[in-house]
């Protein structure tokens, strides 16, 4: 049997698993992570056009099994049944979202355990709905097809249009990154869903990001004198760096905690691979 099959039985095995297990919330236990198509970076050597090209949300990833909400390394979110009425007994993959520069706010609510009332500003931004039987544009069809039958005013099918090649790009990008969005994402189109890192789902922003552990907090001087100055992280490669912006008053007066691993943004690797302007973005506390 080739490897193919197997990553696709196993995928599938993994879904009809998630369906049937009972959610623990109140008890917060994890039941593994969903098989997930996650993204790869767009280098700029491939011309996009007849790309589906949409915005990158800053949320939280949320997995609709077909009878819960989890996150992406399957701890359970505990959504009102009110938020979760009408969705679908199928598979769906989206982001919890409650606006441009607003994924602290979001995730704070997220981790909450009945959270009631602080979810009626979140969305559920769908972008695909897992069927290793449909192309792309018919998996998000079927996930349209069914809301326009079962309305639900918390969730939104996420905007996908074609792209027209690297300017039609740039210049979404740009225009994106003005109203403060996080960057774009690129789908092949008619594309097959498969779990793991794909070509076929490309994400584009100015800067990259990745992830570190903290490993030490570095007092500050001047007008953060008392306060974290800045960070030293370690990467899963062990190279060792500071980072020193992106950081909020409250951040700086309470920093992330020592263990904890960070998201960061970089522009490009440095020939010893260090990042090159490296800022703080938020704790990856979904780990």
């Amino acid at each position: 049997m080739g490897t193919g099959v197997l990553c696709k039985a196993w995928a599938m095995a993994c879904l009809a698993w998630l369906a049937v297990q009972p959610l623990n919330v109140e008890a917060g236990e994890p039941l593994g992570p969903p098989a997930l198509t996650l993204a790869r970076t767009y280098t700029g050597d491939m011309d996009p056009a007849g790309w589906w090209v949409s915005e990158k949300l800053d949320g939280v990833r949320g997995y609709w099994t077909g009878k819960s909400l989890v996150s992406r390394s399957g701890y359970p979110i505990d959504a009102p049944p009110w938020f979760v009425a009408g969705f679908p007994d199928f598979p769906l993959d989206g982001e919890l979202w409650m606006g441009r520069g607003r994924f602290h706010e979001t995730s704070g609510v997220v981790r909450k355990t009945g959270g009631g009332d602080t979810w009626k500003e979140m969305r559920y931004s769908v972008f695909d709905a897992p069927d290793e039987n449909l192309a792309f544009e018919a998996r998000l069809e079927k996930a349209r097809s069914w809301f326009e039958a079962h309305p639900s005013p918390h969730v939104l099918i996420l905007v996908q249009e074609r792209c027209h090649g690297r300017k039609d790009l740039q210049r979404r990008l740009a225009e994106t990154e003005t109203r403060g969005g996080e960057g774009l994402m690129l789908r092949r189109p008619g594309s097959a869903w498969a779990p793991g890192r794909s070509y076929d789902l490309l994400k584009v922003k100015s800067f990259q990001d990745a992830e570190a552990r903290v490993i030490e907090h570095i007092g500050g001087t001047g007008k953060y004198l008392g306060k974290m100055g800045s960070i030293r992280v370690e990467m899963a490669n062990g190279i060792r760096f500071a980072i020193g912006t992106g950081f909020s008053d409250k951040d700086r007066e309470n920093p992330p905690p020592i263990g904890s691993t960070v998201t960061f943004r970089y522009k490009e690797l440095n020939p010893s691979g260090i990042p090159r302007f490296a800022s703080f973005m938020r704790i990856r506390d979904d780990l």
